[in-house]
């Protein structure tokens, strides 16, 4: 049987079994890939270029757009590679860095949604207080601390799970590599320390969400207490696009984690993959452009700026 030493490459799921529809899924990838991009990008570009919206919420923001165009960048051009290619392999080290990489975005990106909630809490519940609880020292120590944390938790994990020994192939039935998948291939009995440390995660994450449950339970009551009709539309308006986005990450990432064992389908995990890696990174800046006034206007100045720039 190969061990983790004797494995150079693994060989990762392949999105079709003709070639006909390995070029389709491809072009599809490459489209989801670049409207992830663009939509990325220009609500990056728009709060790092209008004056207007350098408040602590479109700090995070962009943020959130910078974790989201990583985490899309980690697994769709290998995946939109292996498709053009006819091919499945991928390096060990390949393995471990879009592991590494993957984890850290979408912990980052966790901890950042988090921060978010405790910012509409403040802004909604003790807008008195906004300026000095939200400064922005306090702001770019957070947001250092949801990268910092992504950080850590990301070396934690892939250190763990490439420590294991690997006897079971390297047939790694994903179209990225992912912990769960390759804790398949480890020897019986042999992960009983990165088990420790999913169930910490788990139990840190589910922290993270009932902290986000609380502040949204107190942001409702305080916007359905307010006299004025504008005010509470103001503040919906300011809230829902970040409860959209939450909503979306984790009822994705619940259903990828937490579906039953024996329901087992290489088609099904895969359709469950994509739902959670590449879905919420493209559709996070239409969810956030929809309804804001403020970056529909800041984005029409970009895109206007960039037409008369060309020749």
């Amino acid at each position: 049987m190969p061990n983790s030493s004797s494995i150079s490459e693994f060989l990762l799921l392949p999105l079709a079994d003709t070639r006909q529809l390995q070029l389709l899924h491809f072009w599809l990838l490459l489209g989801i890939y670049l409207a992830a991009l663009l939509g990325n990008g220009l609500i990056s570009t728009a709060v790092a270029c209008d004056q207007r919206l350098h408040t602590p919420m479109y700090f995070f923001l962009l943020n959130l757009a910078l974790l989201d165009l990583g985490c899309i960048s980690t697994t769709l051009p290998k995946a939109m590679a292996n498709a053009l290619w006819d091919t499945r392999a991928i390096s060990y080290a390949g393995c471990a860095a879009q592991i590494f990489f993957f984890l850290f975005f979408l912990s980052a990106e966790f901890s950042l949604l988090t921060i978010m909630s405790y910012d509409c809490y403040v802004a909604i519940c003790k807008p008195l207080h906004y300026g000095t609880m939200m400064d922005s020292r306090a702001c770019a120590t957070m947001a250092a601390a949801a990268w910092g944390a992504g950080v850590l938790n990301s070396v934690l994990h892939t250190a763990s799970t490439f420590s294991l020994p690997l006897c079971q192939g390297n047939v790694v039935n994903q179209f990225f590599c992912e912990i769960p998948q390759i804790l398949k291939l480890s020897c019986s009995g042999s992960y009983c320390r990165e088990l420790v440390l999913l169930i910490l995660s788990a139990i840190l994450a589910f922290g993270c969400f009932v902290f986000i449950v609380v502040s949204y339970v107190q942001i409702f009551m305080a916007v359905l207490r307010m006299p004025s009709e504008h005010g509470r539309h103001k503040a919906f308006s300011t809230c829902l696009p970040h409860l959209a986005v939450v909503s979306l990450f984790l009822s994705t990432g619940f259903f990828a984690h937490l579906k039953p064992p024996s329901i087992f389908s290489p088609l099904l995990d895969l359709t469950v993959a994509l739902l959670y890696a590449v879905f919420p990174p493209t559709l996070n800046p239409l969810i956030y452009s929809m309804r804001n006034t403020e970056i529909k206007h800041a984005l029409s100045k970009v895109l206007q700026h960039a037409l008369f720039q060309l020749p």
